[in-house]
């Protein structure tokens, strides 16, 4: 006489391959997903002395070779808070969709702190501003120092 209880079993679904099944599609999506990266400053070094300016209007940031930052003109002092005040009080004269768009030029001393250009970059981006260029001048031609003589 057969077993009853061996004959009679019931259905049921097993997990373990449907665990395998949802755990590789999580990694499928996981690699396959574009993930949002954390937006760093663009900076756009000027090519040539020579280049002109188109007739936009740029937001001037400077730094003297003290520390002193001057916004728009205007001195504010060295300290990095009132920096970040006066850039979010510009930033808020403008309008929000054309915030991301409009060029700020920041001008730092040979002999300013990488620091403090840093601080410019950050009160900037805290900001909203994204289009952050740094302004240069072009080095003065070498000249013989006599060897061709």
């Amino acid at each position: 006489m057969p077993r009853l209880s061996a004959a009679r079993r019931e259905a049921g679904i097993e997990i373990t391959p449907l665990i395998d099944v949802v755990f590789l599609l999580l990694i499928f999506f996981m690699v396959s997903a574009n993930f949002v990266q954390q937006q760093g400053i663009e900076v756009t070094l000027p090519e040539s002395a020579s280049a002109v300016a188109g007739p936009v209007e740029t937001f001037d940031i400077a730094i003297s070779e003290a520390g002193e930052y001057w916004v728009a003109g205007v001195s504010v002092g060295s300290d990095a808070g009132r920096l970040r005040s006066a850039v979010e009080g510009y930033a808020n004269t403008i309008d929000a969709k054309q915030l991301a768009e409009h060029p700020v030029e920041v001008r730092a001393d040979a002999g300013a702190l990488h620091q403090w250009v840093v601080y410019v970059l950050d009160a900037c981006a805290m900001a909203g501003f994204v289009r952050i260029s740094l302004a240069t001048t072009k080095p003065l031609p070498q000249r013989d120092s006599g060897a061709n003589q």
